[in-house]
């Protein structure tokens, strides 16, 4: 068996870091908590599961804290856990398996985040995030939303999904805390692009840390350099930023230049996020037969982010166009396609009683 070190940076984290250690310690890992400066009971709560429980003078940088922690596993195998997440499903014995056949690869587990949507509703995204290597052959680089990066820049990157996945309710917070979140991934972003204009992931996040504070016009402003360098779409990151700023678009009322997405469509086609967020410019545009298609079209992919974009959002704005063209029984189908959606049983509720 080869023996895993997880790796854990925190500060002020006593309101998650007990659910986040509960789950790891059922497992035979290594636990090294790297605190920052915590002033509350972290470090006294970290103690009773760790293996151990170290400091790290806080230097506005994730990578540096990141870094130590890696440093201080005693295993040369790290997965690094966030305090805001706690693990739901594993199945230790494939990772091992999975490391064995993969030793020079990076392992990616799967993360469900909860967010909140822009009226201020639960909804689940899905990603998958470089969390599982060799510290001997890779490190983190970046102030903020660090990378996995390898130590020999020549070397080309592989990866294997981890049969791993993680809720993650860090965006969940009051908005006091998203706030404050935002604000300092903000000042570390805008940091790193001094040192790096032209590094289009820097644009991506720091659009999102926009979003985070529903601030839409700065998001556009970061979304829209991004979008206009060159970037590989193939990577998961390329593909968030583009539905993101399609969103930001909506939200700033810039229907033509959304409409102008349709350019791009042939590379995020398998996407069914991108392909629901056409139908919703399209909705916009007032051009219901090309949002029909495109939400119809939606429901056949696979491959999605956000929960119920290839299903109940998709049925469900589907169901919208029809009854407002007064197709009440085309509206009643595919307002029960989408089953348990709330804003879609209330729709039933009201057509069925007309009726």
């Amino acid at each position: 068996m080869i023996p895993i070190s997880v790796c854990i940076i925190a500060k002020n984290e006593e309101k998650n870091i007990e659910n986040c250690l509960k789950a790891i310690y059922k497992h035979p890992f290594e636990i090294v908590v790297v605190d920052t400066g915590s002033t509350d009971k972290t470090k006294e709560i970290a103690a009773k599961y760790a293996n151990k429980v170290l400091d790290f003078e806080w230097v506005d940088d994730f990578s540096a804290a990141r870094n130590y922690s890696l440093q201080q596993a005693t295993n040369d195998w790290v997965l690094i856990i966030d305090c805001d997440e706690v693990i739901q499903e594993i199945d230790y014995s494939e990772i091992q398996s999975l490391i064995q056949e993969f030793p020079y690869a990076i392992g990616r587990i799967k993360h469900d985040n909860l967010c909140y949507d822009k009226s201020h509703n639960i909804v689940h995204s899905f990603s998958l995030t470089e969390r599982l290597f060799d510290k001997r052959r890779f490190h983190y680089e970046g102030s903020i939303h660090e990378q996995v990066v390898s130590y020999d820049s020549s070397e080309q990157l592989y990866g294997f999904e981890v049969p791993l996945t993680v809720s993650h309710t860090g965006y969940l917070g009051t908005e006091e805390d998203l706030e404050a979140k935002s604000a300092r991934n903000i000042a570390l972003l805008k940091h790193e692009l001094l040192h790096h204009p032209d590094d289009p992931y820097l644009f991506y996040q720091l659009g999102e840390s926009y979003m985070l504070k529903n601030d839409y016009e700065s998001a556009y402003e970061y979304f829209d350099k991004g979008f206009y360098l060159e970037v590989d779409e193939n990577l998961e990151y390329v593909q968030r930023m583009i539905i993101s700023y399609g969103y930001t678009l909506l939200y700033t009322n810039r229907i033509e230049k959304a409409l102008s997405l349709a350019n791009v469509y042939d590379s995020f086609k398998s996407n069914a996020d991108f392909v629901f967020l056409m139908g919703n410019i399209y909705l916009n545009a007032r051009l219901y037969d090309k949002a029909l298609i495109e939400y119809l079209r939606a429901t056949s992919l696979h491959k999605h982010f956000d929960e119920g974009t290839n299903s109940y959002k998709a049925f469900h704005c589907i169901g919208c166009i029809y009854e407002a063209h007064g197709q009440t029984e085309e509206a009643i189908k595919y307002f029960r396609k989408a089953g348990d959606y709330a804003p879609s049983k209330e729709k039933l509720l009201s057509l069925t009683n007309q009726t």
